[in-house]
């Protein structure tokens, strides 16, 4: 990416619209200032002026605002024309800053100029993205703490732990003469398990943050007519599936996104689990299988008046999270309730009149560690978690080494325990990494 030149985008969402903005960045943004307003920039100030085109006729009116580098969102010189939002007029006026010298900025290139000027580091900038594509109350308040730097300070702590730990094993190391006993003294050794439990407590609400920003998903299993349908439509709030007393009514992969107390949920309605000759119907269980495959959680409906429930066991890998769910209690008299027993838990519920339907949920988000509250939760996504796990083996390694007497392995297990760190706010990472991240912003962010 080239960082020397101007970029320009429509900052605002494709269509009509009440105001619409166009964002420049880079060393022509005064030169292309003066030629469309004719008037003198002052810097944080919102001038109110006629946009002009080659030929000194007036594009739009509206306001210019000049954001001095580095003193700006991208550390360089920053332009807003803020005009009329038709799509037509945005367009001309777009085409006029090009023509002055500017080009088409790529996907996240603004924030991306912000974190290679050291305006935000990389855990930042994912935020930025983050807040923009939130889909709950407590994804925005995450995404703000991110922003704020809340993620990062306590990354940057842990790394400043790691290396003051560092120079002090490595100056042992250098140093033998000098008698630092530094495997006796047990000070390396409590540090390193002190290491290893703040970065559990940090992976552990990173977890949260995650699911914030991607959600799980859950797939409905059962026979037929089991009440999966019926399950969804008392989740999501509205008729999302037909729901009839005929089964097999469903006969292809349903999805709804919901969220309970702000988690959000994919949640995936499958064709019923049974033996069939009918083609359209096998099908249909093919896809249900594939859906169970890649799901985070099964919720495996039972028809709470059938007793022989438990052969639908048998059709579900070995190596998948499953709750055993008996419906229809309105019919079988059975209370409503949750029981846990080893390595299984069951709910007991009612689809149609709701009953129970407050167990599963709570279950629901008690399975991924989800908090009612985000007060200290920050937006992270897998990669993150991703870097948190090799720091946290790494610190492991480490621990294991000196108890083995070899401070060499102990230290570099340090080391690559700050390189995974590192990789989180963006001091070590490569560039096809920033390509990816950065890919995947809006234009004009």
């Amino acid at each position: 990416m080239k960082t020397g030149d101007t970029i320009a985008a429509i900052a605002t969402p494709p269509g009509n619209g009440g105001v619409g903005i166009i964002r420049i960045s880079g060393p022509a943004v005064q030169s292309i200032a003066n030629q469309i307003s004719r008037k003198p920039l002052k810097p944080r100030y919102a001038h109110y002026c006629h946009f002009h085109d080659i030929d000194e006729r007036v594009i739009d009116s509206g306001l210019l605002l000049y954001f001095p580098g580095p003193a700006s969102f991208t550390g360089e010189d920053t332009l807003e024309l803020q005009g009329h939002g038709g799509s037509v007029v945005l367009d001309m006026l777009l085409r006029r800053v090009l023509s002055l010298g500017a080009r088409l900025a790529n996907p996240g290139e603004f924030s991306q100029r912000a974190f290679l000027n050291n305006k935000i580091d990389l855990a930042q900038a994912e935020a930025i993205a983050d807040l923009i594509t939130s889909g709950t109350e407590q994804a925005v308040r995450s995404a703000q703490q991110s922003m704020q730097g809340l993620f990062s300070e306590q990354i940057n702590e842990l790394i400043d732990e790691l290396i003051e730990l560092r120079v002090y094993i490595e100056a042992a190391i250098d140093f033998v003469d000098e008698e630092i006993d530094f495997l006796s003294d047990g000070m390396v050794a409590n540090k390193i398990e002190q290491l290893g439990a703040k970065l559990q407590k940090i992976h552990a609400t990173a977890q949260q943050g995650r699911l914030l920003h991607d959600g799980i998903t859950v797939v409905l299993a059962g026979k037929p007519n089991a009440g999966k349908s019926s399950l969804l439509n008392a989740l999501a709030g509205h008729e999302a599936a037909i729901v009839t007393d005929i089964a097999g009514t469903t006969r292809d992969v349903l999805r709804e996104r919901i969220q309970i107390d702000g988690m959000p949920l994919h949640i995936i309605d499958t064709a019923g689990l049974h033996d069939s000759e009918n083609i359209v119907e096998q099908e249909g269980i093919r896809r249900a299988q594939l859906e169970i495959e890649k799901a985070d959680k099964v919720l495996l409906l039972m028809d709470s008046t059938d007793s022989e429930n438990s052969t639908l066991l048998d059709r579900l890998p070995a190596n998948i999270d499953v709750t055993r769910v008996f419906n229809k209690i309105d019919l079988s008299g059975h209370p409503a309730q949750i029981i846990d027993r080893v390595h299984q838990v069951e709910i007991y519920l009612s689809a149609k009149t709701g009953a129970g339907l407050d167990l599963l949920k709570q279950h629901l988000k008690a399975s991924v560690g989800f908090g009612e509250t985000t007060d200290n939760i920050f937006i992270a996504r897998r990669r993150h978690l991703q870097a948190l796990t090799q720091a946290q083996e790494s610190v492991e390694n480490a621990g294991y080494q000196l108890s083995n007497l070899a401070p060499e392995l102990v230290a570099e297990d340090l080391r690559q325990a700050q390189t995974s760190l590192s990789e989180i706010t963006g001091e070590f990472t490569s560039d096809d990494l920033l390509g990816e991240i950065f890919g995947s912003f809006c234009i004009g962010k």
